[in-house]
C-alpha cells in the first residue's frame, strides 16, 4: 500500500505557497529585486556575496529560519 493511498489529498486553497516550489519563490524575487536589493531586504550572506540560484537554494534547504524570512518576503512581494 502507497503512503498517500486511501487518505484525500489535502488542500490548502488559503497557503499562497502551496504547490510553488523554492526554485520557483527565489527565482520570482530575484526577477523582482534582483540579487543587491534582494541582499539588503533578506540580510544573509547568500544573496550579498557572490549570490546565485543554486547556492542560495542549497543554503535555504539547509537552514530554516533563512527560508522561512525568503517565503514571507515572497507572500508579501505577490
Amino acid at each position: 500500500m502507497r503512503k498517500n493511498e486511501g487518505k484525500p489529498k489535502e488542500s490548502q486553497p488559503n497557503n499562497p505557497l502551496h504547490g510553488v516550489k523554492l526554485t520557483e519563490i527565489l527565482e520570482f524575487l530575484v526577477d523582482e529585486y534582483g540579487w543587491d536589493e534582494l541582499g539588503d531586504l533578506v540580510d544573509i550572506n547568500c544573496f550579498q556575496n557572490n549570490p546565485s540560484i543554486k547556492s542560495s537554494l542549497k543554503f535555504l534547504r539547509k537552514f530554516p529560519w533563512a527560508r522561512t524570512k525568503v517565503e514571507d518576503l515572497y507572500v508579501k512581494s505577490i
